[in-house]
């Protein structure tokens, strides 16, 4: 994934002075964690146990973009029973279920109080840079309105990746009168428009987003990419415990060949109803979707397409068919007491693609589309660092977690370290991995 920084304006000379001049004065930390997220509680909860100092700043409240990035039916896409937190296995109610973001929120916040984690929220960092002459960092924050500067040996950047809305540039050729939403805003079918909705993306946000909008009675047109797909439950079990199992999530990033496969988005599935079920591109079809192909540009009234729909689900079902191969594989390797597969309709594949709109132009009056709902995803913003933390092809140095930059650490990015980096049981697991790294470095720095 890459992930673009912003160019910011350095500051002069003598405001570091004055900034290295404060710093001196203040204590010096063990760690500075950027974020109260996922990432930042789970490793704040390892870095107490080690007796390392350390404080974790949040620019909003604990679970930010939980709460602030999530549509009102969204359900976490990973079933509660494997949604655990460092030293607190699961504090779900319904272990086989999805959790609603609020449910999620409340167990991050009561996680924080629960083992009295150093969280200090409404606290924006808006510079981390080395002290001359030292292998410290100065971080400085924006803490209630009021400036303060910390000094401290390591920094772990764990404020994600979703922070910075991605939106095509050709968004803004198109006319004034639609609607146009990032999924990050998109909360509900009533407080859209009356009329048709276009969502442009088929990961999960736009398929699950697709969804909730047939549910709330609009016709959607979906433009689609190439994206996988696999089936919600599978032989007794949640994909996502399949995935798990059969160590599909523990390929590691450093055997990864194919830059595609880093690049491939989540599989398309959803977490509607008691254990979710499979959702596809032709089940949207058949509940009355319009499947296009990749949106090519935009004109005023008139989105222009691509006519490759017939591919992407062609790919969809190509996939789901290889991962349900390698489970009855290991199913039979294992002499697994598995039952049959149920029937499936929303996974069967659509052999000749006959759902597939060969449409290469759409005219947005004449659908009586009046909203543009962009599943485009997002990208991460780390201008706050004054550090050379780039590779030359714009993606970040480092080495499964751990920085060129020493003491300079990041938590919570997709293939971090492994396949599952991007989800909560990867993060749990890379937490404890980049600690014990922290721990390591700070017993072996002199300063």
């Amino acid at each position: 994934m890459i992930f673009v920084l912003r160019e910011v304006n350095t500051k002069t000379t003598s405001e570091k002075r004055l900034d290295n001049k404060l710093i001196m004065n203040y204590s010096l930390l063990d760690v500075t964690v950027i974020g109260a997220g996922h990432a930042g509680l789970s490793i704040s909860y390892h870095l107490k146990k080690l007796n390392l100092s350390h404080i974790v700043f949040e620019k909003g409240r604990i679970g930010d973009t939980w709460r602030n990035q999530r549509w009102d039916s969204f359900r976490l896409n990973t079933p509660n029973k494997v949604n655990s937190f460092p030293g607190w296995d699961n504090g779900f109610t319904d272990p086989d279920g999805f959790a609603p973001t609020s449910e999620f929120v409340s167990l991050l916040e009561n996680y924080a109080t629960s083992f009295n984690l150093p969280v200090i929220q409404e606290s924006s960092v808006l510079s981390v840079e080395n002290i001359p002459g030292t292998k410290d960092f100065s971080v400085y924050v924006m803490k209630k309105g009021s400036p303060k500067y910390y000094r401290t040996k390591s920094v772990v950047v764990a404020s994600g990746s979703q922070n910075i809305k991605i939106i095509p540039s050709f968004g803004r050729n198109i006319s004034p009168g639609i609607l146009q939403l990032h999924s990050a805003d998109y909360r509900n079918a009533s407080l859209l428009p009356d009329g048709a909705v276009l969502v442009v993306g088929s990961g999960q946000s736009g398929v699950q987003i697709a969804e909730d909008l047939i549910s709330g009675g609009r016709k959607v047109f979906i433009s689609t990419s190439q994206v996988p797909r696999v089936p919600r439950r599978y032989r007794g079990r949640d994909i996502v415990e399949w995935l798990i199992i059969t160590g599909f999530f523990d390929m590691r990033t450093r055997d990864v060949s194919d830059s595609q496969i880093l690049a491939m988005k989540q599989p398309q599935v959803s977490t509607a109803g008691r254990f979710g079920h499979s959702i596809s591109l032709q089940g949207l079809a058949k509940s009355g979707a319009v499947v296009l192909g990749k949106t090519r540009i935009a004109q005023d009234e008139t989105v222009y397409l691509q006519p490759d729909a017939a591919t992407h689900i062609k790919f969809a079902d190509d996939f789901s068919r290889k991962v349900k191969d390698m489970i009855d594989g290991y199913i039979q390797k294992s002499q697994l007491n598995s039952p049959s597969p149920n029937a499936d309709p929303d996974d069967d594949p659509d052999e000749s693609a006959s759902c597939a709109s060969d449409l290469t132009k759409l005219n947005l009056a004449e659908n009586k589309i009046t909203s543009i709902i962009w599943t485009t995803g997002f990208t991460g913003d780390f201008s706050y660092l004054k550090l050379p933390v780039l590779a030359e092809n714009g993606t970040l140095k480092h080495n499964e977690g751990i920085s060129d930059i020493e003491g300079l650490y990041f938590l919570g990015l997709p293939w971090l370290r492994k396949r599952k980096s991007g989800i909560i049981p990867g993060i749990k697991e890379d937490a404890g991995f980049i600690a014990e790294k922290i721990l390591e470095y700070s017993g072996n720095s002199r300063f």
